[in-house]
């Protein structure tokens, strides 16, 4: 009898670990969830054939349209096109890099300059406040589309290496002139225009 009843216990647990691992056989693994996928962006709008050809009548053929539509928020269509140098300077990346710069402005089907960047920072009055009064050759743009203001643009003219740093020139456009002025250091209010770089130069002896 001793025998016997061992034998029904080790059947009982046998039978008990049978049970788990077959039931433990039965689940499914939890599927897993999938990765969420990153948003697409918008895709940019490719530029009018009437602008880019306006483009190149400024800047020439081999000019980039950066951005266009009621960039002042005065209700007129604007574009912003850029020239690009061949190659960067030496140990400078290419990023914002450009040469010259035009902002034009469609009256009744006529493109109209509106800005200028090119060795100055000039406009229909003249040269803007704090353009440098030597020739810059080069010149690292950022831009930004404010839903207010409109456009904001931020020169900074290119830099020997180991020169000091230099802030960068803010632009947009000011709706009582109703022209595109730079702004003070503290990107605050707008800087009247020089109707000539021999002025600047003057005030400075």
């Amino acid at each position: 009898m001793p025998n016997t009843t061992k034998q029904s216990v080790w059947t009982s647990r046998f039978l008990i670990v049978t049970g788990l691992v077959l039931s433990g056989c039965g689940q499914q693994e939890p599927a897993q969830k999938p990765e969420p996928q990153a948003e697409a962006k918008p895709a940019t709008p490719p530029v009018p054939d009437n602008i880019q050809e306006a483009a190149k009548a400024f800047l020439g053929t081999e000019t980039e349209v950066l951005v266009f539509g009621d960039l002042a928020k005065n209700g007129k269509q604007e574009f912003l096109a850029v020239n690009r140098p061949p190659k960067p300077p030496k140990g400078m990346s290419a990023g914002g890099l450009i040469t010259r710069a035009v902002i034009a402005e469609d009256d009744g089907g006529k493109w109209n300059e509106v800005f200028r960047c090119d060795e100055h920072l000039k406009n229909s009055k003249g040269y803007l406040g704090l353009t440098p009064l030597d020739p810059v050759t080069g010149w690292r743009l950022q831009y930004e589309e404010n839903a207010e203001r409109g456009l904001e643009l931020y020169f900074m003219p290119l830099q020997p290496a180991g020169a000091s740093p230099i802030m960068p020139i803010g632009v947009r456009w000011n709706p009582a002139s109703k022209r595109y002025q730079s702004l003070d250091r503290n990107y605050e209010h707008f800087l009247s225009e020089l109707p000539a770089l021999d002025t600047a130069r003057s005030r400075l002896r």
